[in-house]
């Protein structure tokens, strides 16, 4: 930035009487020295502009009444509300317990879709993904955005706001550090257009900002601990839906480790911002993409998949509040935007939910389509006490092959030996069929968790049938992308579970020397994998 002249009190000649000979020497002089001045500033100017433009100042900015908020989001990579503020006893959380003390914590908060990037391309945009035709997980070629929408940094940028996208300090993936702040969008963008940098603190003096802090944790691979507490092992509440076996209870173990590990980092991320003095003029939210990382969670429409930890707190935000009606992720741009005083666009399709008026919605949605090679199409109505599924591919099966999950997941080759060998409930059993129903009915007053299909009940049909057509008619106006094929620029479907496929066999090649190893051979390499022949294994609970 250019140095700024200093004002003078008195004019340039006042020093000087009109008939002194060296006085008027002396003007001549000033007055040729400011032209020279004047002549380069011109040839200065454009540059001045363009450096200008890089952070223009915003009417919200210049005419606030008071200073224009920072904004600070950290972003829990497939975590469900899985920390002791929101009832979990055998996880300890303590950084995270503390946020939800000192601000508000919402109990119904629930993603879009419970997959990374078709989530992270709606909330960034506040936009239900189905909407943009952003709804595919890891497209192969991502396109530019069409016109009119722009990302919630990209609009807060221009506005004036300084932008980040870090990972966050300490993260490691296969052994390597990660720097590098996760966006894993559905369209084409270039971070250095959509971010000023990956520090926050690198702003201009005064200037306000929106920093991102991307927790890689608890996305798979979970690191496998060393050692296993029998007692947090014996502790663990496995979902009604999944076996009790000692393989399943060791998984879960790794996951609520590697929960507490996003615990540790936001105790980081928050000590940063003390250290700055900034908390004060800062909104912190801390919210996870989609649901936990299990067979019957990621990828899938269920409470396990979407519901998410949503914790905000800073300025104006009331403490130890909770907030127990609907939330969308995607409310969470139009709501940043209502603070900023900045104009919220008239296609966005959240809406703000901290301000003075909260919207009053009987029911948000969800959608799953094609994650990676398994193509599928389903939508969900979350309604007040009830959650609505339809599947539009009822002939396909809840273990409709996906290699990501078949690679990572444990919990695949035990469901399907467990399975054949008839060592299932049957309501454990259900899902594992050849088929599925059409349509799912949950009533999450009667079961949180979401794990009875009731559909069939006749006690339900009103309130199924009202739901069903909300569904309809959110398909309808919002002009559903998800039953048109994939776009051109996508390779087929044939050509992606190939690439897919080849992942996987060279995954499994390298742990077992074969590409295509069975189902048992699987199980055994992860039962190894997690020592569950050591005595924690063998005291599995009733």
């Amino acid at each position: 930035m250019a140095p700024r002249l200093k004002k003078k009190s008195t004019g340039p000649f006042t020093k000087f009487r009109s008939n002194d000979p060296f006085g008027q020497a002396m003007k001549t002089s000033f007055v040729f020295h400011l032209c020279c001045l004047a002549f380069f500033a011109i040839l200065a100017f454009p540059s001045l502009c363009c450096a200008a433009e890089s952070h223009p100042v915003s009417p919200a900015l210049s005419n606030a009444r008071e200073p224009a908020p920072n904004f600070v989001w950290i972003i829990a990579d497939d975590m469900s509300p899985d920390t002791g503020a929101y009832g979990a006893t055998d996880i300890r959380t303590p950084h995270l317990d503390a946020l939800a003390a000192a601000g508000q914590r919402f109990t119904r908060a629930y993603a879009t879709a419970p997959v990374c990037s078709s989530s992270r391309s709606a909330f960034i945009l506040g936009c239900y993904q189905t909407t943009t035709g952003l709804h595919a997980h890891d497209v192969e070629n991502p396109q530019p955005l069409a016109a009119p929408y722009e990302p919630l940094p990209t609009l807060l940028r221009k506005a004036g706001w300084f932008v980040t996208n870090v990972a966050a300090q300490g993260t490691v993936r296969s052994g390597r550090v990660i720097k590098k702040g996760k966006t894993h969008y559905n369209f084409a963008h270039d971070d250095a257009t959509m971010f000023d940098g990956d520090d926050w603190r690198n702003r201009l003096p005064g200037q306000p900002f929106f920093a991102q802090f991307q927790i890689t944790e608890p996305h798979r691979p979970f690191p496998i601990p060393e050692e296993f507490d029998e007692v947090k092992l014996s502790a663990i509440k496995l979902p009604a839906n999944y076996p009790e076996h000692p393989l399943m209870r060791r998984d879960w173990y790794a996951y609520q480790r590697s929960v507490e590990v996003v615990d540790q980092r936001v105790g980081a991320i928050m000590d940063q911002l003390k250290a700055e003095g900034v908390l004060d003029k800062t909104i912190v939210m801390f919210f996870a993409d989609h649901g936990r990382p299990m067979p019957w969670g990621k990828q899938w429409l269920s409470v396990e998949g979407l519901q998410v930890p949503l914790i905000i707190t800073g300025l104006h935000i009331k403490a130890r509040s909770t907030e127990d009606r609907l939330v969308s992720l995607i409310d969470l741009a139009p709501s940043m935007l209502q603070l900023a005083n900045l104009p919220t666009p008239a296609w966005m399709e959240g809406k703000a939910v901290l301000g003075d008026v909260f919207p009053e919605r009987t029911h948000i949605f969800a959608a799953r389509d094609r994650c990676g090679d398994a193509q599928d199409r389903i939508r969900a109505a979350i309604g007040l006490d009830a959650l609505l599924v339809h599947n539009f591919h009822p002939e396909l099966s809840r273990l409709n092959w996906s290699s990501y999950k078949e690679d990572a997941y444990p919990g695949m080759p035990l469901l399907r030996v467990l399975s054949t060998t008839g060592r299932l409930l049957e309501s454990q059993s259900r899902w594992l069929t050849a088929t599925r129903p059409e349509f799912e009915f949950y009533d999450l007053k009667q079961d949180p968790q979401g794990v009875r299909n009731i559909a069939t009940d006749d006690v339900i049909a009103n309130v199924a049938n009202t739901m069903r057509t909300a569904m309809d008619d959110w398909i309808k106006s919002t002009g559903d992308h998800g039953a048109l094929p994939d776009p051109l620029t996508e390779p087929s479907l044939a050509e992606i579970q190939k690439s897919k496929r080849g992942d996987y066999q060279r995954t499994w090649a390298k742990r077992l020397g074969k590409p295509e190893p069975t189902d048992e051979e699987r199980l055994t390499w992860w039962e190894k994998s997690y020592d569950t022949s050591s005595p924690a294994s063998e005291k599995s609970p009733d």
